[in-house]
C-alpha cells in the first residue's frame, strides 16, 4: 500500500523496514518483563532475542532468495535491500531457533522454560510483522472484487496480510492465557507451532505468490503439514507423560 513512510534528503524510510524494528521493541519488551516476573535475568532474554532476531533475519532471507534464485541471480544488489520485502518466515524460525538452541545451550538454560516463555511475544511480533507486509505490498493475495486495491500492484487483492496478522493475533492471545497457566515445559511452544502450521495453510490458498509445486500445495503448505505432524505428535506424547 505504502511501501515508503517518508524521505530525509537520501535517507527512505520504508514501512516494511520500520514495522520489523517497532516489532522487535515491543516483542522484546514485554518478553523481558515476562522474564522479570518469572525470576529469569532480563538482559539474557534481551541477548537472546537480539540473536534470534538477526539470525532470523539472516534464515527468512536467504530462504526468499534460494526460492527466487532467478531473480536475484539477475540482480544480485537486490539481496541485500531487506528494506524492500522478501522475507521466508519459515527460513526465519529455523535458523533463528538454531541460534537461539546454540545460546541456550551455551548458557545452559532450561530450552523448553525459555521457549515458552518468548514464543507468545515472538508471535506479537510476526503479527505486526504483517502489517509491514500490507504496508509494503508482498505476501499479497489472490486478485478479488473484495479486496483492497494495491497500487503497487495495480490490482485490487485479497489482503491476506491483514488477514494473517488478525490471525496472529488471535495466536498470541491464547498462548499468553496458557503460558500464565500452569502447563508442561513445552507446551506453549508446541502449541504455538500447532496453531500456526494451520494458519498458514489455509492462508495459503489465498495467496498468489506462492507457486504450486505438488498435489496443488505450495511449498510453504508442505511444510505446514510438517510441522504439524510433529507438533501433535509432541503435544500429545507430552501429555501421555504426565
Amino acid at each position: 500500500m505504502h511501501p515508503e513512510i517518508c524521505s530525509i534528503g537520501p535517507l527512505v524510510i520504508y514501512s516494511y523496514g520500520a514495522m520489523l524494528v517497532l516489532a522487535f521493541l515491543i516483542a522484546v519488551s514485554l518478553a523481558c518483563r515476562e522474564a522479570k516476573r518469572q525470576g529469569i535475568d532480563p538482559d539474557f532474554i534481551f541477548n537472546l532475542n537480539f540473536i534470534v532476531f538477526i539470525f532470523g533475519i539472516i534464515g527468512a532471507r536467504i530462504f526468499f532468495v534460494v526460492e527466487n534464485l532467478g531473480y536475484y541471480l539477475k540482480d544480485p544488489l537486490e539481496i541485500i535491500m531487506l528494506s524492500r520485502g522478501g522475507m521466508s518466515w519459515f527460513g526465519g524460525l529455523f535458523l533463528g531457533l538454531i541460534s537461539g538452541l546454540i545460546y541456550l545451550k551455551m548458557k545452559r538454560q532450561v530450552i523448553y522454560r525459555i521457549l515458552d516463555l518468548g514464543v507468545p511475544f515472538l508471535v506479537l511480533a510476526q503479527s505486526l510483522g504483517r502489517l509491514g507486509c500490507f504496508f509494503n505490498g508482498c505476501c499479497f493475495g489472490k486478485e478479488s472484487v473484495y479486496g483492497v486495491y494495491f497500487p503497487v500492484h495495480g490490482l485490487v487483492l485479497i489482503p491476506t496480510q491483514l488477514y494473517s496478522s488478525f490471525i496472529l493475533l488471535l495466536i498470541f492471545i491464547i498462548l499468553r492465557f496458557l503460558q500464565l497457566r500452569p502447563h508442561r515445559l513445552g507446551q506453549v511452544f508446541y502449541t504455538y507451532l500447532f496453531l500456526y502450521s494451520i494458519k498458514r495453510f489455509f492462508i495459503e490458498f489465498f495467496r498468489a505468490d506462492n507457486k504450486l509445486i505438488i498435489f496443488n500445495l505450495t511449498l510453504f503448505q508442505l511444510i505446514s503439514i510438517a510441522i504439524f505432524i510433529i507438533a501433535v505428535f509432541k503435544l500429545v506424547n507430552r501429555d501421555k507423560n504426565k
